[in-house]
Parts: C-alpha cells; sequence; structure tokens
C-alpha cells in the first residue's frame, strides 16, 4: 500500500508531503496506481518549482518520496505554492476514491 503523508502547520497550511511504499495493484512497470501517484507528486514538485521558483526540499528513491518547502517561500509565491499543493491532494485523492485498497492518505500536523 502506498501511504501519503500531507505535512500541515497549525494553520493547516501544507508543508511539505512524504510518499512511502508500493501499491501492489500490478506487477513493477504495469502497475498504475503506483505510476499515477508518481506523476501526481513528482509533477506537483517540478511545477512548483517552474511555475513560482521555489526549489523544494526533496528525496526521493524507490518506493519513496519526500518533499518539504523551504522556509523562505516568498510571499509572492505563498499563495500559488499551496494552491499547487492543495491540487495534488485532489488529484491523489481522486485515486484514491477508486484505488482506495492501495493508497491511504492522511493529514500530519507538524
Amino acid at each position: 500500500m502506498i501511504i501519503v503523508s500531507i505535512l500541515r502547520n497549525k494553520a493547516n497550511d501544507i508543508t511539505g508531503f512524504k510518499v512511502s511504499g508500493h501499491a501492489g495493484y500490478a506487477d513493477r512497470g504495469e502497475d498504475i496506481v503506483c505510476a499515477g501517484v508518481s506523476a501526481v507528486t513528482v509533477g506537483t514538485v517540478n511545477a512548483i518549482e517552474a511555475l513560482t521558483g521555489t526549489v523544494m526540499i526533496a528525496k526521493m528513491k524507490n518506493g519513496f518520496l519526500n518533499a518539504v518547502l523551504p522556509g523562505d517561500v516568498s510571499p509572492e509565491a505563498a499563495g500559488q505554492v499551496q494552491l499547487l499543493l492543495s491540487s495534488m491532494v485532489v488529484m491523489l485523492e481522486s485515486i484514491e476514491g477508486t484505488y482506495g485498497k492501495y493508497i491511504q492518505i492522511k493529514d500530519v500536523t507538524t
């Protein structure tokens, strides 16, 4: 199962996320749940950098992605970053709605 932890501060802003595990929906290379989650999460990290100039602090390896916002997100970019991260959550919830046996999303207050 893929576990997605959405990291939030006390103001409920998303400060980062962690993805770990494998869906187990199909064989490696054919698993559409893993592929979808990877595309959404990695695409979000890339979109945040390309569209806002904010570079997330990210570590990735097989079955794991941890991405956290730096402490110096500009006030001009902050709203855009939150919109992109919120969009990622909506996309992941769509995957969870169809493939809930293979992915779990949880909020974690930091």
